[in-house]
């Protein structure tokens, strides 16, 4: 005879899927929908992202966006305004840089040496104080201010709105003997002018003193001393102006040559890189290590 409270095996299975059925439907009726989440969390992101990009276009003007905007924007803020399908990169975006990097040196905004090569397709720019390598992809190593000139302008050029200026020349740093000792002339003449105009007042009011003391002349405003007092001051500041002439001439000097050292560190009279410049070898995959334009 049969237990009565014994559950058959098929009683137990439908018993089993009756206490899933119901773990299930207590889980939907607490409103957990992985689905949901996820499109959820996407929302948010997509929110945040776009929270940011607001943020950015109103902390930049992007009319006059330069390399100065560029250096200061963080990665999250690159990646929020610009779209990354749209980015430049290969040939098309080195040839830009190396354009670029051309008008700036030009500009003497940057002082570097630029390299366009072939093979292996990058461009090399280097200066007595540090280099940067720009490779195809957008990415650059190096060291120096040299890497912080360039890095902005590599994501300048990778944008497409951004207009590349025209460069001069190919060869925008001049030659070492090109360099002129100085300055131009026409301020220190003219303040060299003043200066004696002031000196020659000076020895007048001088003069006219010692013959007041001496009584040769005298009357009202012909004091000795008011005369002599005069005639020192403007002595004073006719030395006073030679002297900044003198100092403006001899600071013009050492800048030139202190410029023409460095244009000769980089290589313009010997061809010759600085050690810490590392070496392209061509890879066979291009044209050759050919240079396309030094700067």
């Amino acid at each position: 005879m049969a237990d009565p409270d014994s559950t058959p095996p098929a009683d137990a299975s439908e018993q089993g899927s009756s206490n899933a059925d119901d773990q299930q439907g207590a889980t939907a009726g607490r409103g957990i929908d992985p689905e949901r989440d996820r499109s959820a969390e996407s929302d948010g992101d997509e929110q945040s992202v776009e929270a940011l990009r607001e943020e950015v276009e109103a902390k930049y003007d992007f009319d006059n966006f330069g390399p100065e905007e560029m250096a200061k924007m963080t990665a999250e803020e690159w990646e929020a305004v610009f779209d990354e399908e749209s980015w430049i990169t290969d040939s098309a975006l080195l040839d830009r840089v190396a354009d670029d990097l051309r008008a700036r040196v030009a500009n003497r905004e940057v002082f570097a040496r630029i390299e366009r090569h072939d093979d292996p397709n990058r461009v090399l720019a280097y200066s007595d104080e540090g280099y940067a390598l720009v490779f195809p992809d957008g990415t650059v190593e190096g060291h120096g201010t040299v890497l912080r000139d360039v890095k902005p302008t590599v994501a300048l050029c990778s944008m497409d709105d951004y207009d590349v200026p025209e460069p001069p020349s190919d060869d925008p740093l001049p030659s070492p003997d090109e360099i002129p000792e100085g300055g131009s002339e026409l301020g220190n003449w003219m303040l060299q002018a003043i200066a004696g105009t002031q000196l020659l007042a000076g020895l007048v009011l001088l003069g006219g003193g010692g013959l007041a003391a001496a009584g040769v002349f005298g009357g009202v405003g012909a004091g000795p001393v008011v005369l002599i007092v005069a005639g020192l001051a403007f002595v004073a500041i006719a030395v006073v102006l030679f002297l900044v002439v003198a100092n403006a001439r001899l600071s013009d000097k050492f800048r030139s040559e202190e410029y023409r050292d460095r244009l000769r560190a980089v290589g313009l009279e010997d061809d010759e890189r600085p050690d810490f410049v590392p070496a392209l070898e061509p890879t066979g995959d291009g044209s050759g290590d050919e240079r396309q334009g030094e700067a």
